[in-house]
Parts: C-alpha cells; structure tokens; sequence
C-alpha cells in the first residue's frame, strides 16, 4: 500500500524542546533507578538509535559515567509488516543487536521515537528477551502518540501528542535529517 504524499500540519518541537525532553527523561531514568551503574540503552532503529545515544550522554554527563548503548533490530519480530501466520514461526525470530553488554542483570533503557500502536515495542521486547533476561526493561519514547493496538505504555515521555489515526508524526534528527524536529503531518486532499 502506498503512503499518500504527505504535507506539514504543525511543528510541535524544534531543537531546543527536544533537547529539553531528553534532559528531562535522563533525570527522570536516575530518579527512578537510583543509580546508573546498572543501566544500559537501547535503541530502536532508525530514530531510536540516536535518541538514545543522546539521552545516554546526558545521563553520562550527569552522572560522570559511560553508559552502554546497543542497537535492536526488530525487523524479524514484527507481526504487522509483509508476514502471514503461516510465515510467523519461532524459528524465523533472530535477534539483530549490536550491544556492548550482556542483558542480564541490566536495568534497560528502551527508546524510540514515535509510540503509537504498540507493535514495535511488543517486538522490541521480544527481541529484548531472546538475548537474555534483564533485571527490567523500560520504555523511552519522544513522542506519545496514542492509539494503542496492545497495552503498553511509556516510563519516560518526551511530549504526549494527540493526533488523529489520519496524521503522521515526522521526528527528524540532526544526524539523519539535518535539522532536530517534530512535525505532525497531514495526507494531502
């Protein structure tokens, strides 16, 4: 299925309100874990990765620590792109990871950039536990966009966002974009 041309709605973050989000989030993380010496990031491609290595800087920074940060593909755990049931089996799950870390015992900084169904956390973590068993796995995410699928829900949100099922949340980063932006698309007429 095509993706209908799509055209700028709103800017809802520029640079500096992401930046914010993500300093915000990293003293929420050590709020709440108490330490970072157990924790490690994980960041789902393609935004993910980067938002990650982000929010794991600040927490260096704050901490004087080096965080581990690992890289998840999930492609292989999706049950909502090009896979029939009769394809879905076990045996085509393989994880896709680049970690610096073992799981086990870490407390897991999950990120990505958009949540919106639920489907690709639920194949995060999937992949997650076929690696090993973490201590515990928490979610981070830019953006909040609502309409959930499966019942998951963030630890750390950088901006809860309203949209209707019609738009598209477009997070852009410096590294891949060229610019540090969130802009709610709409389907051109």
């Amino acid at each position: 299925m095509m993706r209908p041309t799509m055209r700028e709605k709103a800017k809802v973050m520029d640079a500096d309100a992401i930046r914010r989000a993500l300093v915000r989030m990293a003293h929420e993380v050590l709020e709440r874990n108490g330490r970072a010496d157990i924790l490690a990031v994980v960041g789902v491609p393609t935004r993910g990765v980067q938002l990650a290595q982000r929010l794991a800087s600040i927490i260096d920074r704050i901490e004087s620590t080096s965080l581990p940060v690992g890289t998840l593909s999930i492609a292989n755990y999706r049950d909502d792109i090009g896979r029939s049931p009769a394809t879905h089996t076990a045996s085509a799950h393989t994880a896709k990871a680049t970690l610096p870390f073992d799981v086990a015992q870490r407390s897991i900084i999950l990120v990505d950039d958009v949540l919106y169904t639920g489907r690709t956390v639920r194949a995060a973590l999937d992949a997650l536990i076929d690696l090993g068993r973490p201590q515990s796995i928490q979610l981070a995410v830019l953006i909040d966009r609502g309409h959930r699928e499966l019942p998951v829900r963030p630890d750390y949100v950088g901006k809860n966002l309203p949209t209707s099922s019609r738009e598209h949340v477009a997070v852009r980063l410096q590294e891949i974009d060229g610019v540090d932006e969130v802009v709610i698309e709409e389907p051109v007429s």
